[in-house]
């Protein structure tokens, strides 16, 4: 690969993991009620998935959405439908001490439902999509090529979502009264259904 196009290519990933989405949205949400540390499969689990989707692309998964339109429809029905619910159950979440160390109790999302969100989530798809038609090579090349793009996505998605695990965590200091974590969870299920306007 090109220099030129490695160099475009880490610009895209990082554009794209780094801009508010679904899974940044959680990971902040995750990050100011459970902490980095206990994040981080959560974190590990989104680059996993990531990965996943740009395998499936790389084999011609992603051209089933070419072939079949309705099936990317489908798929962002039942993305906008569990996002939907995710931010019900952010703006809901725990805001007395009793509640909160409850709820800390049966901790983050665990590496595979990470993983796992990443089928349904639609800017994850357009982020395999777009990468592989647009950084893939078609020649004898295309093998190196596509492994350029998966790393290229966990090598710089990992720091870039971490951000937003970080960021939240900080904020467990501000988070210290009931008043304050409520307005804090209202505004992160608000951000949260709001970035379906970035991927509808």
């Amino acid at each position: 690969m090109e220099f030129s196009i490695l160099l475009a290519l880490c610009t895209f990933a990082f554009i794209s993991t780094v801009t508010p989405g679904p899974n940044n949205m959680m990971l902040l949400a995750s990050g100011a009620q459970y902490g980095y540390v206990r994040s981080l499969p959560h974190m590990f689990g989104i680059v996993i998935g990531v990965a996943g989707l740009m395998i499936s692309t790389l084999l011609g998964i992603g051209a089933l959405f070419t072939v079949f339109p309705a099936l990317y429809t489908i798929l962002k029905v039942l993305g906008i439908a569990y996002l939907l619910w995710l931010a019900f159950k952010i703006a809901t979440a725990p805001v007395t001490e009793l509640e909160v160390q409850q709820a800390s109790t049966k901790g983050p999302l665990a590496w595979w439902q990470g993983a796992l969100f990443q089928l349904v989530n639609p800017k994850a798809w357009m982020m395999a999509l777009a990468s592989v038609g647009t950084f893939s090579s078609p020649t004898e090349h295309y093998f190196e090529s596509g492994v350029a793009i998966v790393v290229a996505f966990a090598v710089i998605g990992f720091p870039c979502i971490s951000i937003w695990a970080a960021a939240g965590a900080k904020m467990r200091v501000w988070l210290s009264s009931p008043s304050r974590r409520k307005t804090f969870n209202l505004t992160m299920g608000a951000a949260t259904a709001a970035t379906l306007f970035l991927i509808v």
